[in-house]
């Protein structure tokens, strides 16, 4: 086979012409590169300098932004406001970090709508833990909000927050002509509107939300129920997914009606009989999911929480509406609860999202094609594929980068969740990780798939309860793409005799090197007690796919390079039974950071050959073909997870000008505007190596037969 080698160091285009609207934003000064220690503000679009409060103030800009559809041109940041008076002449004044304006009204304490206030983030406490606070336990932080938001000589400074990133506190002014009173509020609604005009959670317009925002929401809920409630990590861990799973299901009995159970009334979570009645609310809730979807829940499943514990969660994520957010915003924030919870000595089952998005972008699923992760953990690849599917309807429908409308959001729901239950399938020997895949899929698709309980190197034999199902769903030689990352290593050998018997034909033989001839030979004598997993799934894999389906795989190095007779064996029978699509080699910190594996690691793609194509491997009569090869040195991040930026030949970050469609609250109007943004360039070789890969399919087809031509059964 030809090897070709490719140069990944590709500069950088040019912003192209038609992306530079014509908007105030390009009267800004260019940034090209910044200092160690900088940042771009998205407010001003100015160089600023990186300190721990700006981490936290850029957080929430971002969220004002992306949830809440306000403007950065209706922002200020350190906008001083009037807090006392000292004799006639003398005004004492505070700064408000973010001040938000009346929309595209002058920025004035006269036009001033909404006031924040940031801390630095604290250090934690415990490991990925800090304990939340209420607001009886902040009386300080609230006394200085309401001295920003001024009394009844600003009754239009309606809003107020304080957030150290960890801890949030609202309050609603409420003018009278008795005076101004403040009440604690568990969020702001989502546009400006009357003050007061709105009394719960659900009768707002729920927002979609930005997905490092959803992450910390997601995070506040698991560290409340493990800090407050005495609860380990795992615990809480499955009673928010309970929770979870009862807001997505809240959601789908509920749209259109106003009548969903999964909400807060505004003072409700403040007031012990409001806690209560939440409570009551969401107990009978999750008593109808338990019905609903009995392969899930079984009937001792329950959620313990105390009402007050129930009352924050509800608080925190009621707002958002999780049908109508992007799959990349759930899945990121629900990824990174679950590897926080079922990571330590299960990392095996974590890939890492960079790698997954490599492998789905070049296996490129189709709407019409079966997917397969036999290995699933945490669904990982299921929910990258579902992303890549979504991303590539509105690709074709000329819309990607631009919110959905209404009808687009229910269209491609219920494409996503048409194709979760018929097309979609996850396996895992664990049950945990069943079930917290199942949950995963729920939440991006709103359905709960078919991800089977069951030993897929033991498939089709086994006793687990998903056998019998998936030999339905997916017998051998059916399925169009397999995606997985295989557990690795010698120190988790397959012995069953059970299992191994599958494999006696293929992979598990007891292998040695002729002395003469240098050739692999299978002894006729022996054979291996045992083998490891992943070699025994490169088998199984292949075995899956129909005639011309593709696989996607995981493999330490040493399947791949190592020079024993073994590996040689395993080398030769991929080669035999497949055409290679691609290799891309891993740097070590790929896995390091995200499953504490320090291994190296090789995706390998391929193609599964007709009987005809392995017959023309046996007897010497098969054509070379080029294979695309390449060798990633960076992922985006270094060994302790910190954001690897591209550097100028002096040391500077790289930064690039990019131009996103975001829908925009002006004015009593919602608009979808290109907002012009600044941002460093992420050192990543991934995205660069997709692209590569599709400009080689232009030049080299795939090899062999069209599987949608051939319908040749395989060996």
């Amino acid at each position: 086979m030809e090897e070709l080698t490719l140069d990944l160091d590709i500069p950088r285009q040019p912003e192209d012409s038609a992306d530079r609207a014509a908007t105030a934003e390009e009267t800004q000064p260019q940034v090209t590169a910044l200092e160690e220690g900088q940042i771009v503000d998205f407010i001003t679009d100015s160089v600023i300098k990186e300190t721990e409060k700006e981490k936290v103030r850029q957080r929430v800009v971002r969220a004002l932004v992306h949830e809440h559809g306000i403007d950065p041109a209706d922002m200020a940041r350190d906008f001083r406001v009037t807090v006392s008076e000292e004799g006639a002449k003398r005004k004492q004044t505070k700064p408000a970090d973010i001040a938000i304006f009346e929309s595209g009204a002058p920025h004035t304490t006269a036009n001033l709508r909404r006031v924040v206030i940031c801390k630095p983030e604290p250090k934690s406490r415990g490991k990925n833990v800090v304990k939340l606070r209420e607001p009886d336990q902040a009386q300080k932080e609230l006394d200085a909000l309401q001295e920003l938001m001024g009394n009844e000589d600003r009754p239009l400074c309606a809003d107020g927050m304080w957030t150290d990133g960890v801890d949030f506190f609202f309050l609603k002014k409420v003018v009278s002509d008795f005076g101004a009173v403040f009440e604690d509020r568990s969020d702001w609604a989502v546009a400006d509107g009357t003050p007061g005009s709105r009394t719960v959670a659900s009768h707002q317009r729920l927002r979609r939300a930005e997905p490092e925002r959803l992450k910390t929401a997601f995070r506040r809920c698991h560290n409340y129920i493990h800090g407050n409630e005495g609860m380990p990590k795992d615990a809480a861990f499955w009673q928010f997914l309970y929770l979870l799973f009862a807001k997505m299901y809240d959601e789908r009995v509920s749209r259109g009606t106003g009548n969903g159970r999964f909400r807060t009334g505004l003072k409700e979570m403040f007031d012990k009989d409001g806690r209560e009645a939440i409570s009551a609310r969401v107990k009978e809730l999750f008593e109808d999911v338990k019905r609903e979807y009995q392969g899930v829940f079984k009937a001792t499943d329950e959620i313990t929480l105390s009402p007050r514990a129930l009352a924050f969660i509800v608080s925190e994520i009621a707002p958002y509406d999780l049908s109508g957010t992007d799959v990349d915003a759930k899945g990121l924030a629900y990824q990174e609860l679950v590897g926080t919870n079922l990571r330590g000595d299960r990392g095996q089952y974590f890939t890492p999202r960079g790698a997954v998005n490599l492998m789905v972008e070049i296996l490129d699923p189709k709407d019409d094609e079966i997917v397969l992760d036999p290995t699933c953990g945490t669904g990982g690849f299921l929910q990258a594929t579902l992303k890549h599917l979504r991303d590539s309807w509105k690709k074709e429908a000329g819309t990607y980068g631009f919110p959905d409308t209404d009808e687009e959001r229910e269209r491609y729901r219920d494409r996503l969740k048409e194709y979760a239950e018929q097309r979609l399938v996850g396996a895992d020997f664990d049950p945990f990780l069943v079930r917290a895949t199942t949950m995963a899929i729920m939440t991006l698709a709103e359905t709960t798939g078919n991800v089977f309980h069951m030993d897929s190197l033991g498939f089709p034999r086994g006793h687990l309860p998903g056998v019998e199902k998936a030999k339905k769903k997916i017998p051998l030689k059916t399925v169009d793409i397999v995606l997985t990352n295989p557990p690795f290593g010698a120190d988790i050998p397959v012995s069953d005799e059970s299992v191994l018997g599958s494999f006696r034909e293929g992979i598990a033989k007891s292998w040695g090197r002729n002395k003469e001839t240098g050739k692999i030979e299978e002894s006729p004598t022996s054979r291996p007690a045992s083998m490891a997993p992943e070699q025994l799934f490169i088998q199984r894999a292949i075995e899956w796919v129909k005639p011309g389906g593709r696989i996607g795989i995981v493999l330490p190095n040493g399947i791949l390079s190592n020079p024993g007779p073994t590996d040689e064996a395993i080398r030769r029978y991929i080669l035999e039974h497949c055409w290679v699509l691609a290799s891309v080699e891993l740097p070590v910190e790929t896995f390091v950071v995200d499953a504490n594996v320090n291994i190296l690691t090789t995706l390998l793609f391929l193609k599964r050959k007709t009987r005809q194509e392995i017959d023309d491997h046996r007897i010497g009569a098969e054509e070379p073909y080029p294979v695309f090869m390449a060798v990633a040195e960076k992922v985006g991040f270094d060994r302790r997870g910190n954001d690897l930026h591209k550097r100028e030949p002096d040391g500077k970050i790289v930064v690039e000008t990019s131009v996103k469609q975001e829908r925009l609250h002006i004015g009593d109007k919602e608009i979808v505007r290109p907002l012009r943004r600044i941002q460093p360039v992420i050192d990543n070789d991934l995205p660069v190596i997709a692209e590569r890969y599709r400009d080689f399919r232009k030049k080299y087809p795939v090899p062999g037969a069209d599987p949608r031509q051939d319908t040749e059964a395989g060996a």
